[in-house]
């Protein structure tokens, strides 16, 4: 944790300022202590350079266990594409110029992948995650002087009002109150900043999806049972998914019966990227606690709800929903 992230820390609960105790630093960098609020009623701790507002588990359990075992698989930095860089500026409709030297949040970081796209953009950035994601995140970007990892509560964020942009893609539907915890993110966004998110689409087709059908069943496996079955079994079934793909006319909608994620197409990976992806975000569908898509009329309700202006709502791959305060 750099020292300099003190200023905008705040405490969930009373949202008083916190001092450091008891630490383990070297220069600006604390690896080890303990956060204390101004009247010293509450306490959290700061392990392994990341401060820690959460319980260590949560049904956000999945996405962590994943990130730290796949860190750097989405990031454009290793994979040698600029998918997430796309997803990101095409989502927020920022110029990249707008970020520099400006406070940004990124709520649900993961390892990282959008994080890497708004620090390339000379923003400072805070990455919160409520899972362990934020260990695979703090070990990819720890020697950026502007990055800055917090595992955090969407619902309790750890932080003052001072951010200029905030986003959170792909993470809203996974969370157990969608609109509530949309509703927490402009506490934390200054007048005049810009916030992005996006959801998961909820139609009729949706409902066909297999990852529906299967979920009541995966959802309550161990995680590790069920990375292990789909790491086997993605391969085979992500063959299978093209096969039936090129199957003239209806190929479009039998690749969809098959459970597994599949870009082919899509985007421009290589076979082992193909894999890995597919077996990320296939384990995406299956694994979470909670899966809940929106609407296009729910998204902008809410931005409305949350008094923002130049709400724009569209569909881009997902459910993209954007205003200023």
């Amino acid at each position: 944790m750099k020292k300099d992230i003190l200023k905008i820390l705040r405490c969930p609960k009373t949202k008083q300022q916190l001092f450091l105790e008891d630490t383990e630093s070297h220069n600006d960098e604390v690896y080890d202590g303990i956060l204390l609020t101004e009247n010293g009623a509450n306490r959290y701790p700061i392990e392994k350079g990341v401060p820690r507002f959460v319980p260590q588990e949560s049904y956000a359990d999945s996405f962590g266990f994943q990130w730290n075992l796949y860190s750097k698989t989405q990031l454009d930095s290793f994979s040698g594409h600029t998918i997430s860089f796309d997803r990101f500026w095409e989502s927020s409709g920022w110029d990249k110029d707008e970020l520099k030297d400006k406070w940004v949040l990124d709520i649900g970081c993961g390892s990282g992948r959008f994080t890497e796209v708004a620090l390339e953009a000379g923003a400072n950035v805070v990455a919160l995650d409520y899972s362990s994601a934020v260990d695979a995140c703090y070990n990819n970007f720890k020697e950026h002087p502007r990055f800055h990892v917090v595992q955090g509560d969407i619902y309790e964020l750890p932080l003052a009002t001072a951010f200029s942009f905030v986003y959170c893609l792909g993470v809203l539907q996974h969370t157990p109150d969608p609109s509530k915890a949309f509703l927490a993110i402009p506490s934390v966004l200054s007048t005049g900043g810009k916030i992005c998110i996006d959801f998961y689409e909820k139609t009729w087709k949706s409902n066909l999806l297999p990852k529906y059908w299967l979920r009541p069943l995966t959802r309550h496996l161990p995680k590790r049972l069920l990375f292990s079955v789909l790491k086997k079994s993605v391969p085979t079934l992500l063959k299978l998914s093209r096969q039936l793909g090129r199957v003239y006319f209806l190929g479009s909608l039998l690749k969809r019966v098959v459970p597994v994620a599949n870009y082919y197409g899509i985007y421009p990976l290589t076979e082992k990227q193909h894999i890995e992806w597919s077996l990320l975000d296939t384990f995406d569908w299956f694994s979470p606690q909670y899966d809940k898509p929106q609407t296009q009329e729910v998204a902008r309700l809410l931005m409305e709800k949350a008094r923002l202006r130049d709400i724009e709502v569209f569909k881009l791959g997902h459910i993209v929903a954007r205003g200023t305060k």
